[in-house]
């Protein structure tokens, strides 16, 4: 028989105390199951409670861990910068690139080991099927190499693909390439026609290609001829990257380095001198690409995590409670194993091991929580928030998940184990006889918790109501149109292989003008460069006659855009001075223009001052007659304000240097009562297609999608806010409810007692009701403090309404009150209904 030698012997020994301590443990786990299993009502309450707070967490943390966390699908994607400029001397925080930035960039640059360009566009594509509007990214061949990209089919764009005169080609998505050509291998070669033009595919990106957010069907070069770039046209994107080593400081250093190179190697726009623009103080303002994707939505998503966090903190406050009353129905037990030797330590090690059961157990509801409401997230599709495909429960999200329900479980089991694991555990079994009344310092705990909860509570339900005041204030916006719901938008871009000269493309846009008037239901029909709201539009320079600008200055930006007879008419926007325009005016070229009554009221005092005064768009073009003036339009949303607008007719002689500038992609508004029937949509359809088959509609949708697509990331705060507050103030109301519950049937004794001797039902009634106004009445108190500090985060999510409403704090205060009196009132209505003689045979 083989005997351990004495070196081993410890080591058996350490085998021997871990075994006993796992099978210890085991055992512990299956005494605590027994338990939770005899309790079922507390057990389901709880974990339903735990799952909501640590679902709610889980999710919001998923989406804050894709969009704002997750670095972006590129090599070495921290290199990756947005390339933009800031022109102060014009009042623009923001400035996109121009070709001329691009090319001085390029051929001078120290910083960026490479840079390229790229803008969103949508094109006409006919040949497949019906002709369709198709989105594009429009890219030059310098992007692929930037993005450390290229297609998992065929190969990428050369620079002879970017070059003017060469052949046409394409790259297709993976998406457009399964839904048009069924993932066909052999659509290398082959062609399409876009707006009009023969272009051969030469590639298909890989399913994973992501680039921003942005969802476009093909990408096509951009094909800039550098003899032709002048300094202007900031209406593109940029990306770069940057060499190893440099810092973002020393990138935007070097740009303002090249900035005066860049005015010396192009030529500039007409009218314009270098002393102008040197005015606009043009300079860099690179920041991580990253942030082109996430825009602002960060801080909504950082209020929203910080909401649910609340919502989990007062979840824990109502099982602790509940824990706490299920300790007290122990605590006679506990002080039993107390006197026959069990320590305060292994006491407090089963209560923190049931509560941490509890914990993980709720995580596991929540994760299947969060999974349900990612589903629906990505099923609601809301506005404005990016990589939403990509929100997911990763290894990330799942670690972040357990490490919730493990602090939730220590959250709410720490209580009741400084309560009942203490020293004084023993003297317990001498109190815990059936007489033993309960004194004020078991209510003690319990008070405080339901403090908390209210004071939480009161916290988000201010947040909510400050969402409410927002979004009602900003339904009160007048946006500078009336009854969206009956107008439909669309648009129609007509080609030069439909229509050589610009004058037959506008000609086609009035014929088929003509055509939706003559269809039932339809009162009127215009068009704009850009429908109010949809971000289609210019800001240029705008030379007042009577307001001479200084020689070497370059005048204040305006909102432009161009449209036709009858557009204002369609949107509902209010003439205030002159008349509209008419199509003569359009076909001769007349130098004409109308603006908005802000622009007339600060150049001209009056909307009628500005009635025949001059205006123009360069130093050197034509003076144009205003010959009317409209109302206000909220054209960057209702949230912001009305910009002075100037609107030129559809077609312009001399404008900057064209001698004929044409609209031929162009947004139409149909107003009718008809709008939102499928009947309607197809008489739209076949009376566009009747002046030119190859025509197709894209961006279809109604005015009022359009007007709330404004208001998105305002109805989505409020409603992720209103489901947190209508949490909490559940989670509070049933606090307040239980605390008095429990009191009630801990002081029965008492109650028998003071009935016994003659107290009257209402003084006993307003007993309880008082301990719960002064335990609601401390919540709020603490509440409102917090409410005034910690509001002050979302006061960019504001419109309308200050922080510190005294209206939203008032309201929220009476509505947690009254709510909290009701859940008092009733357990102790039944206070009152207690027979004084067997109260007193209870105890």
């Amino acid at each position: 028989m083989y005997a351990a030698s004495p070196a081993e012997v410890p080591e058996l020994q350490d085998g021997r105390v871990r075994i006993q301590s796992m099978l210890s443990s085991a055992t512990q786990l299956r005494r605590i199951a027994r338990r939770l299993a005899h309790a079922p009502m507390f057990t389901v309450v709880t974990l339903l409670t735990l799952g909501i707070g640590i679902g709610a967490n889980t999710a919001i943390f998923s989406v804050i861990r894709t969009v704002l966390l997750k670095p972006l699908p590129f090599h070495e994607p921290d290199r990756l910068v947005g390339v933009w400029h800031s022109a102060s001397g014009l009042g623009f925080k923001t400035l996109n690139v121009s070709p001329a930035n691009y090319f001085t960039y390029k051929e001078e640059g120290r910083a960026f080991e490479g840079i390229g360009l790229y803008n969103q566009d949508s094109v006409t594509v006919t040949g497949l099927a019906e002709p369709e509007q198709v989105r594009v990214l429009r890219v030059n061949y310098d992007l692929f190499p930037v993005l450390r990209v290229q297609p998992a089919l065929g190969r990428a764009f050369s620079s002879k693909d970017d070059s003017p005169g060469s052949p046409e080609t394409a790259i297709l998505t993976h998406s457009y390439w399964q839904q048009k050509f069924g993932g066909d291998r052999a659509v290398l070669g082959r062609r399409l026609l876009v707006d009009g033009r023969p272009v051969d595919i030469i590639g298909v990106m890989g399913e994973q290609f992501r680039f921003l957010d942005l969802s476009p069907g093909l990408l096509l070069p951009m094909r800039f001829d550098r003899a032709k770039v002048f300094v202007g046209n900031f209406s593109f994107e940029g990306v770069a990257r940057l060499k190893p080593g440099v810092t973002l400081a020393q990138a935007n250093s070097d740009v303002s380095r090249m900035l005066p190179m860049m005015l010396n190697k192009f030529r500039l726009p007409p009218g314009f001198s270098l002393k102008m623009l040197e005015q606009a103080k043009i300079e860099a303002n690179l920041h991580p690409l990253h942030e082109d994707l996430v825009g602002d939505i960060g801080t909504v998503l950082w209020v929203l995590m910080g909401t649910v966090g609340i919502v989990l903190l007062i979840a824990c406050a109502n099982v602790a409670n509940l824990f706490l009353v299920r300790a007290e129905g122990r605590r006679q037990e506990l002080a039993i194993r107390a006197a026959l030797g069990a320590g305060r330590g292994q006491v407090a090690k089963e209560l923190l091991l049931e509560s941490v059961s509890l914990g993980l157990l709720g995580g596991v509801i929540g994760l299947a929580l969060a999974y349900g409401g990612i589903q629906l997230l990505k099923k609601l599709r809301p506005i404005g928030l990016p990589r939403l495909e990509d929100i997911s429960l990763d290894p990330y999200v799942l670690t972040f998940a357990a490490g919730v329900s493990l602090f939730a479980g220590l959250l709410f089991g720490v209580i009741p184990v400084f309560k009942y694991a203490g020293a004084q555990l023993g003297s317990r079994l001498k109190q815990g006889g059936r007489n033993a009344s309960d004194g004020r310092e078991r209510n003690r705990a319990r008070g405080v918790l339901v403090v908390v909860q209210i004071a939480l509570a009161l916290v988000l339900l201010i947040s909510s109501g400050l969402m409410i005041r927002t979004f009602q204030a900003l339904r009160n916006v007048q946006p500078g149109f009336i009854h969206p719901q009956q107008v439909v938008t669309l648009r129609i871009s007509i080609p030069e292989a439909q229509a050589p000269n610009d004058e037959q493309a506008v000609r086609t846009h009035e014929q088929i003008i003509r055509r939706l008037e003559r269809l039932p239901g339809i009162i009127s029909v215009g068009l704009s460069s850009g429908i109010t709201m949809d971000g289609n539009h210019s800001n240029d320079p705008v030379f007042v006659e009577e307001r001479p600008t200084p020689e070497g200055q370059i005048a204040a930006l305006r909102r432009m855009k161009w449209i036709s007879p009858a557009y204002f008419k369609t949107m509902g926007t209010a003439l205030m001075a002159g008349r509209d325009l008419t199509w003569a005016d359009v076909y001769n070229k007349a130098p004409v223009a109308m603006v908005s009554d802000n622009f007339a009221k600060a150049q001209f005092g009056t909307p009628s001052g500005a009635v025949g005064k001059r205006i123009r768009e360069t130093p050197k073009n034509p003076w144009r007659e205003i010959v009317g003036v409209v109302s206000d339009v909220r054209d960057n949303g209702v949230n912001q304000p009305a910009p002075e607008m100037v609107y030129w007719p559809m077609m312009m002689a001399n404008f900057w240097d064209e001698a004929v500038h044409a609209r031929r992609s162009i947004a139409y508004a149909i107003r009718s009562p008809r709008v939102g029937s499928a009947e309607f949509m197809n008489e739209v359809r076949q009376a566009i297609w009747s002046v030119n088959p190859n025509l197709p509609l894209a961006s279809v949708r109604t005015l009022q999608e359009i007007h709330q697509r404004s208001m998105a990331r305002t109805s989505f705060t409020l409603v992720m806010l209103g489901m947190a507050g209508a949490m909490a103030l559940l989670l509070g109301v049933v606090g307040i409810y239980g605390v008095i519950a429990y009191s009630v049937s801990q002081r029965t004794r008492e109650i028998g007692i003071r009935m016994a001797l003659g107290a009257q039902r209402e003084d006993v009634r307003a007993m309880f009701v008082r301990h719960a106004l002064m335990l609601t009445g401390i919540g709020i108190t603490i509440g409102l403090a917090a409410a005034i500090a910690l509001t002050r985060l979302m006061s960019t999510l504001l419109y309308g309404v200050s922080a510190a409403d005294p209206i939203t704090y008032t309201a929220v205060s009476v509505a947690l009150i009254s709510a909290t009196l009701l859940a008092s009132y009733l357990p102790a209505r039944r206070a009152t209904g207690i027979d004084p003689v067997q109260a007193l045979r209870s105890e």
